[in-house]
């Protein structure tokens, strides 16, 4: 039952952290402001599809 909620919480500082990583990335690379929406929303996905399956995984292990 810790475990559920210190994966929770990490996960919340993952998706923060990538999500600080992201703007830095649209800031340096001159993304355009219409753009970056499709920018965080694919990232913001693909972490949280990478989130759940390793949740998935420690669960089951």
């Amino acid at each position: 039952m810790i475990s559920i909620y210190l994966f929770l919480i990490l996960a919340v500082f993952i998706l923060f952290y990538v999500n600080k990583m992201t703007d830095s990335l649209c800031s340096q690379k001159e993304i355009p402001e219409e753009r970056q929406h499709k920018v965080f929303r694919t990232i913001n996905i693909l972490i949280t599809i990478l989130l759940v399956s390793s949740y998935i995984e420690i669960l089951f292990t």
